[in-house]
């Protein structure tokens, strides 16, 4: 007689325990398939969330950048605007020029050559532009009786190495004169008149507004005429020049020691306390925008850290819980199994009898009990999984994102289901089939 036909007959005649059984296994193996989903489930979705909060927090982090690099040009483009609006700033002066005299006097004595500006105009200097050179002396204006400031001066110098810029200062052309504010305010002068200075005629082209400084009391006129009535052919008293708008610890110091590598017997001094004021305006501005940076992706690591310990512990909760619940589960199941498997024995030892006088073997009656647990592990694990798997997915975060839920599948629990439950089932029923195969058929009919 064919042992699997005897095992579907057996199925069939005990509806309610092959029931039970395959209900027994369904929920083992549900229990594990469910447990391991949900863990698989939280760590995608953690790994999901963490991945777009690192987005987040580098999108924002772009954007500060942004936004930053957007303050520093206007605040670079402020600095610059504000720089030309103060003037020259940067005075290069003959290497024995008192400093004192030219602060107490207001102009210097010394001279050097004009050329100086050209040698520094065609070297390599990006610490300072706006090259102009001047000679400047305090002295009478007889024809207005009144004393001046009478100053020299030609066109800004270009550099060779940077794109022409908006001169600062306009060119004054030889035979014309710019006046001062209180000049030309006291004197009653304006445009178009002409006057004589040390014997010489000029045009007045153009009259200052009032600045508040000793620009008020300034005459401008052409360096080489200047030179002319001072005595200075071919010298000049300063260089003036213009800082760039560079960062640096020390910006004065740089420019000290770019300049005295190209003008040796110089010295150079900063104008006055605007110039000290902007750059430590600018500087600040820069460390404060470098500074709110810094907190900015300090707090967006601070923040992603959170979420990925808040994360990490939720996984680690879930692991604990089914770490304790599917052990506890699978025994249960397995001695739930080998309970019914040894009822199952005890209510057919009739039948055991009369099977094995009609000539089944100890063997075959083993295979059918072993048979029954199998189908019933293995129909129970395919049962299980689905329903483990599908309750995994719906309780887990990970079905509710964008991302499909069959990345939850994993073929590899599928086949370890369905080779265990079958295993399980099987030693749970070895003992019961074991009592049943060794019945002596003799003792149990004799006992009817």
């Amino acid at each position: 007689m064919n042992v699997w036909r005897l095992v579907v007959r057996e199925i069939a005649h005990r509806k309610l325990n092959f029931l039970l059984g395959l209900l027994s296994v369904a929920v083992a193996v549900g229990s594990l398939v469910g447990a391991m989903t949900l863990v698989r489930g939280n760590e995608l979705r953690t790994g999901e969330l963490l991945a777009a909060k690192q987005a987040d927090v580098e999108q924002a982090i772009v954007e500060k950048e942004k936004e930053v690099a957007a303050a520093g040009a206007k605040l670079n483009d402020a600095m610059r605007k504000i720089t030309k609006g103060l003037g020259f700033n940067i005075l290069i002066l003959p290497q024995d020029q008192d400093l004192n005299e030219l602060h107490v006097e207001g102009t210097a004595s010394k001279s050097m050559p004009e050329k100086f500006v050209t040698t520094l105009a065609e070297s390599r200097i990006v610490t300072i532009n706006h090259l102009l050179p001047i000679v400047s002396k305090k002295l009478r204006w007889e024809e207005y009786d009144r004393t001046i400031l009478l100053t020299g001066t030609r066109g800004e110098v270009p550099q060779a190495h940077r794109d022409p810029k908006k001169p600062l200062l306009d060119h004054v052309p030889a035979g014309t004169m710019v006046l001062g504010y209180q000049l030309h305010k006291q004197a009653g002068l304006k445009v178009g008149d002409t006057v004589t200075l040390m014997d010489r005629e000029f045009k007045i082209t153009e009259t200052y507004p009032e600045r508040g400084t000793a620009d008020d009391s300034t005459v401008w006129v052409n360096l080489t005429e200047a030179q002319e009535m001072l005595g200075m052919q071919n010298l000049v008293n300063a260089i003036l020049a213009l800082e760039c708008n560079c960062a640096t610890q020390d910006r004065l110091a740089e420019i000290r020691k770019d300049i005295a590598a190209i003008l040796p017997g110089t010295q150079v001094i900063e104008r006055g306390p605007p110039a000290l004021a902007r750059a430590e305006a600018r500087n600040k501005a820069q460390s404060t925008a470098a500074a709110a940076l810094k907190h900015e992706q300090e707090a967006g690591r601070e923040t992603l850290e959170r979420e990925t310990a808040g994360r990490q512990l939720v996984e680690k909760q879930t692991e604990e819980f089914a770490a304790v619940l599917v052990p506890v589960v699978m025994i249960g199941c397995g001695v739930w199994i080998g309970f019914l498997a040894l009822m199952n024995v005890r209510q057919r030892s009739n039948e055991i009898g009369i099977l094995r006088a009609i000539g089944l073997k100890s063997t075959q009656i083993l295979l059918i009990f072993l048979g029954k647990a199998i189908l019933i592990g293995l129909a129970g694990a395919l049962l299980g999984y689905a329903a483990g798997y599908l309750v995994g997915v719906s309780w887990s975060d990970f079905a509710t994102t964008s991302v499909k839920s069959a990345r939850l599948f994993e073929p590899q629990l599928l086949l370890l289901a369905v080779i265990i439950a079958p295993l399980l089932s099987g030693l749970a029923s070895w003992l019961p089939a074991m009592l049943a195969a060794r019945q002596d058929p003799a003792i149990v009919l004799q006992g009817d």
